[in-house]
Parts: C-alpha cells; structure tokens; sequence
C-alpha cells in the first residue's frame, strides 16, 4: 500500500506536466485558428497626414496583378482581398510566418499567392509560378492587432500613381523607396490591418 502511494506521488509530476502542455497546446491552437480564417484587408494611416482622407481606412483591393486602395479611383471591379496564411510549398519559415493568399475572384473560387515583386517592391498576386521568382514570405501577423507583416515587420506605402490610385509597396531596405519609386509619387506609410469576414453558411474556405 505504502509502495502504491508513493507511486502515485512520484507519478504527480508527470501528470501535471502532460496536463500543463496539453493545455497549452489547446491555447495555441486556438490563437493560431484566425491564421486560417478568410480576412479582408484594410489600410490605415497617420491621422495627420494630408492624405489621411482617401487613405486612412481604405480596403484593400485586387486588380490588374497588383494590390490597391479602394479609393474612388479604382475600378467598381476590383474584388475585395479576403485570403488568409498558407504555407508555401516547398517553404518552412517556421515561426517566422507562412505564404499568404487571396481570392481573385468568387466564381468559380480562386486562389492566387501574395507576392512583392522583387525587382519594383509592388504588392502583387499570381500564381505560383508567377510568385516563386519574388518575395512571398514569410507573411505574419502582429500578436495584438493582428496587422500584417512581411519578413518580420511592417514596412507597407501607398504610393500614389499617375492615374491617382494608390498601391500598396514594400519598403524593403526602409528607405521611402528611394530606389524603386520617383520623387514625384506621393507616398504614405500604411498598416495593414486584417478584418475577419462574415462565415456564410455554405462557405468552406477552401479547404481550410
């Protein structure tokens, strides 16, 4: 009897420590489970800056193989981005994030990679052999807000095209684009924010 009770407290430990990580697990899966939800993207800016009224809380938009605000300059047929994060074949960034895609059209559903292409910076989509001569990952997200990152932080602009729309940029070497865009662009630096889309009831998200 003796020897069973000592078992048993020997053993304590080990259950605990199961229980703790199980626990654990179930946490992070949990956190993790928005990375595979279907979000729309939208930008935001400095509340001062003088384009902050065309800028500030635009969507994010597809059209033309780029990324762009949904200003009034845009096209009534840009659709919407609504992707999530997926991982990249032939990739594994492990913690440091996964590819990431977007629907480019609802019917029939289509998919297409988010990229920044690398020789102009521009935010763009493709498939994958469009995509895999870029730079497509990792894409993450900040803990808190969820707002996108890419290669480890956020270093997204609008720049303003002779059309008048705004598209979206990486400012890779965090220099304004010095080297990839014309002095005589507007730029503003934007946040990308990702907002969680309705789940309609005959919606499967592609598998995920």
């Amino acid at each position: 009897m003796v020897f069973g009770i000592i078992t048993s407290i020997a053993a304590c430990p080990a259950i605990v420590g199961t229980n703790e990580a199980v626990m654990q697990g179930q946490k992070q899966n949990a956190r993790e489970k928005h990375r595979g939800l279907k979000s729309n993207l939208v930008a935001n800016c400095d509340a001062t800056s003088r384009y902050a009224s065309v800028v500030n809380g635009a969507a994010v938009v597809l059209e033309n193989n780029k990324l762009y605000l949904a200003t009034p300059n845009v096209e009534d047929e840009a659709h919407p981005f609504a992707g999530y994060y997926l991982p990249y074949p032939d990739h594994n960034w492990g913690r440091q994030g996964e590819g990431l895609v977007s629907t480019i059209m609802d019917d029939p559903p289509q998919l297409n990679w988010i990229y920044v292409d690398e020789d102009t910076y521009e935010v763009k989509y493709g498939d994958r052999v469009q995509s895999q001569e870029h730079i497509i990952g990792p894409w993450d997200c900040t803990k808190l807000d969820r707002r996108v990152t890419l290669e480890g932080w956020e270093g997204f602009l609008a720049v303003r095209e002779s059309a008048g729309n705004w598209a979206l940029y990486f400012d890779r070497e965090d220099d304004s684009l010095q080297d990839r865009v014309s002095p005589k662009k507007r730029r503003v630096e934007v946040e990308l924010t990702r907002k969680e889309m309705k789940k309609r009831k005959d919606e499967d998200n592609e598998g995920r």
